[in-house]
C-alpha cells in the first residue's frame, strides 16, 4: 500500500525556485532488522510508481532476489510523477489552482536530494543496496554522487552519467507533440491526450529494438497492405499510458531527465563518478539504442571498485525491465560476492534467489 510523507517546510531547486512544502509517495516491503543494515532502496524510471513489486515482477517479491522476506526495501515516488509526490497536479498554493505546465523544472540532482531528505525523515541513515534502471538509475546515480558514504553497494542498469544529445532530441521530439496538441494543460476534458499518445509511441521506439518488432507485430497475412499490427501496437501504446498518466507530469519529466549530468560542478563526469565509493555493478543491454553500451562502459570506466555486466537482449532498452531472470541471477551473484567480502566484518546480507522458473513478462518501458 502506497504511504504519504507531508514535508511542510520548504525545498529549494537546483534552478532556484522554491517549492513551500513536499508530499513524497512510497512503498516499503519487509521489515527492518535488528541491525537496520538491510535496506535496499529501488529507484524507478520515467513514468513508474513507487510499487516496485507491480513493475519489477520477478526481480522484486517473495522468492525472487529482491525478497522482501529478507530485506526492508522502499522505493519513493518522484517529483514530477503522476503516483503521488509533489507534482503539475499539485495545488499551487499562489494560485490556488494545479500547478500545471507552470510546474518548476526539477533536476535529477533535485530529485536525488528528495530521496535523501525523505530518507533522513524515515530514519534510513544506512542504505545497503541502492539501484535503479534508465532514469532511476540516473537518480541512484547522481545520490550516490552527492552522499557516498550512506550506501554499502551500488546497481545501475541501462543507464549514464550524462543524458545524451540523442536523448535529449528524443525527449524533445515528444514535447513538440505534446504542445502540438493545444489542449495541453488546460481544463477541457481529456487535455493533452492526443499529445501524449503522439508522444509516448515515439518513446516506444526509443526502448525497444528491431527485433523486438520483427518477432512481435508481423504480419500474420503477408499480403496485407492495410491495417497493420505495428501501427495498431504504436496507437494502443499511446491510449496505455493516456489512462494511467497526466500529459503535464510527461512534459515535466521529460525536462528532468534532460538534466542528467553527474559531472555539472564537479569537473566533469570522471571527478564525479570517482566520488562513488560503493562497490557497484553496472548492467548493460547489447541491443539498448537509447542508453548504448559504451554509456555504461564510461561508467565503469571512472566508478571505483565497479564491474560492467553486457546482457543479451532482443527487447532493447526495455530490457532492464523485461529479462528479470537475468538480472536477478547477476545481482544475486553480486550479492553473493559482496557476502564473502563482508565476511571478516560480520555484516550479514544474503541473496534471495529461489531458483524458481517464471515466465518473462511482456511489458514496457516505464
Amino acid at each position: 500500500m502506497t504511504k504519504y510523507l507531508h514535508i511542510s517546510h520548504s525545498f529549494t531547486l537546483e534552478s532556484g525556485v522554491t517549492l513551500p512544502s513536499l508530499t513524497a509517495a512510497y512503498n516499503t516491503y519487509g521489515q527492518l532488522n535488528e541491525a537496520r543494515d538491510n535496506v535496499i532502496w529501488i529507484c524507478h524510471a520515467l513514468t513508474a510508481n513507487s510499487d516496485a513489486e507491480d513493475w519489477w515482477p520477478g526481480l522484486v517479491g517473495e522468492g525472487f532476489t529482491i525478497d522482501p522476506a529478507k530485506y526492508f526495501v522502499i522505493c519513493v515516488n518522484i517529483l514530477g510523477s503522476s503516483y503521488g509526490s509533489t507534482s503539475p497536479k499539485t495545488i499551487n498554493p499562489a494560485t490556488g489552482q494545479p500547478y500545471s505546465l507552470d510546474f518548476p523544472l526539477v533536476t535529477t540532482r533535485d530529485n536525488a536530494r528528495f530521496f535523501a531528505l525523505v530518507a533522513d525523515y524515515l530514519g534510513i541513515r544506512r542504505i545497503r543496496l541502492l539501484m535503479g534502471g534508465s532514469m532511476g538509475g540516473q537518480h541512484a546515480g547522481e545520490w550516490a554522487c552527492l552522499d557516498p558514504g550512506r550506501f554499502d553497494l551500488l546497481c545501475l542498469l541501462a543507464t549514464n552519467a550524462r543524458f545524451s544529445p540523442y536523448g535529449i532530441a528524443f525527449n524533445e521530439s515528444q514535447r513538440m507533440a505534446l504542445r502540438a496538441d493545444q489542449t495541453l494543460g488546460t481544463d477541457t476534458p481529456e487535455a493533452g491526450r492526443r499529445g501524449l499518445e503522439a508522444a509516448r509511441s515515439m518513446a516506444v521506439l526509443s526502448y525497444r529494438h528491431y527485433r523486438t518488432y520483427d518477432a512481435t507485430q508481423q504480419q500474420s497475412n503477408s499480403e496485407d497492405i492495410d491495417d497493420f499490427r505495428a501501427s495498431s501496437y504504436q496507437r494502443y501504446q499511446g491510449v496505455k499510458l493516456w489512462k494511467r498518466f497526466a500529459p503535464t507530469c510527461y512534459y515535466a519529466l521529460t525536462r528532468s531527465m534532460d538534466t542528467h549530468n553527474l559531472g555539472r560542478g564537479r569537473g566533469g563526469p570522471a571527478a564525479a563518478l570517482a566520488k562513488i565509493t560503493a562497490p557497484t555493478l553496472i548492467i548493460s543491454i547489447d541491443t539498448d539504442v537509447l542508453f548504448p553500451t559504451e554509456e555504461q562502459s564510461l561508467l565503469s570506466r571512472y566508478i571505483p571498485n565497479s564491474r560492467l555486466e553486457v546482457m543479451s537482449s532482443d527487447y532493447g532498452h526495455d530490457g532492464f525491465l523485461v529479462e528479470t531472470p537475468k538480472i536477478g541471477l547477476l545481482l544475486a551473484d553480486f550479492l553473493a560476492d559482496q557476502l564473502t567480502i563482508d565476511a571478516g566484518t560480520k555484516r550479514a546480507f544474503t541473496d534471495g534467489l529461489s531458483g524458481r522458473t517464471f515466465a518473462i513478462p511482456g511489458t514496457e518501458e516505464v
